[in-house]
């Protein structure tokens, strides 16, 4: 008998498996999407807080017409520097002047006294501290405005009104500086001292030579905060003197916002000064930003 033939049958290849999804790669496309909204978010408010300052630049090219029509117009229609030639004829070099001395006089007084005053609450043991304390709490809590008739009284009084000093003097002390230097004061720790005065060092010294350049954070934010609140006070300013040659930046631009230079509001020459009022503060603030967010965390990690 003759075998029966044979069929060749192709072969059958394997099923190809099918890539399994992990959960390492579904929370990897989650944290993406988490990251990708987060970042939209903030460039979302970024630019809802930086377009008052793109609107302020370019308002100061514009005509006082068409930034009353326009206000809200990137483009200048027309284009012109007239706002900034005014603002040359005005006072405004003698009042970035006077700011800047204020400034510069208040904030070295402020580091100086906050710092040294904070060392006192916080490391020197004596009668009435914690009264002192609470008392330096109270002031915080109360507002400058309601301060503002008591110092235009004093100052009359004594006899500095219409004067540098009656600029300068009322603001040498500030309670929040001084609560910061404390707070940062008491995290660092008190064998570090003892290895100064068992070297002989006094108090002063040992605050001086020892504590102070390890508070490096806590005195740039009290420099920053001292910086800007003085450049930016309006209220003390008005109270304290009247003579237009004593006047600073917040005074003489508060002058041009009330229509000064004649009728209208005058926005665009407003906006010029304004734009250069910014600059200061705003360099200083991206300069010590750092050190400034550690100064300011050192209170909340204390308590």
């Amino acid at each position: 008998m003759s075998e029966a033939p044979t069929i060749d049958r192709p072969a059958v290849e394997p099923a190809r498996r099918q890539p399994e999804v992990t959960d390492g790669a579904v929370g990897k496309g989650t944290t993406t999407t988490r990251k990708l909204i987060v970042y939209g978010l903030l460039a979302f408010f970024a630019l809802v807080y930086v377009y008052p300052f793109i609107i302020q630049l370019v308002t100061s090219f514009k005509t006082d017409a068409d930034a009353v029509n326009n206000p809200l117009r990137l483009i200048p229609n027309p284009f012109t520097t007239d706002a900034w030639r005014r603002l040359r004829e005005t006072d405004f070099p003698l009042w970035f002047l006077n700011s800047a001395i204020v400034t510069l006089v208040v904030t070295t007084c402020r580091v100086l006294f906050a710092s040294m005053a904070g060392y006192a609450l916080a490391r020197l043991h004596y009668r009435g501290r914690d009264a002192v304390f609470t008392a330096l709490l109270a002031v915080m809590a109360v507002p400058g405005v309601v301060l503002l008739i008591p110092k235009f009284l004093v100052l009359n009084d004594l006899g500095i009104y219409n004067t540098y000093a009656a600029l300068i003097i009322p603001l040498v002390v500030d309670a929040a500086g001084v609560f910061i230097m404390k707070q940062f004061f008491e995290r660092i720790p008190v064998s570090v001292e003892e290895a100064a005065r068992i070297d002989g060092a006094g108090p002063f010294r040992t605050y001086w030579s020892v504590v102070l350049p390890m508070a490096k954070p806590a005195l740039i934010t009290v420099t920053i905060l001292s910086f800007q609140g003085s450049w930016n006070e309006l209220g003390h300013f008005i109270v304290a003197a009247q003579d237009p040659s004593l006047y600073t930046l917040t005074r003489g631009v508060a002058g041009l916002t009330s229509g000064q230079l004649g009728s209208g509001q005058q926005f665009p020459i407003t906006m010029a000064a304004g734009l250069l009022m910014t600059i200061p503060t705003a360099l200083v603030f991206v300069l010590f930003q750092r050190y400034f967010t550690q100064g300011a965390n050192a209170g909340a990690e204390k308590g």
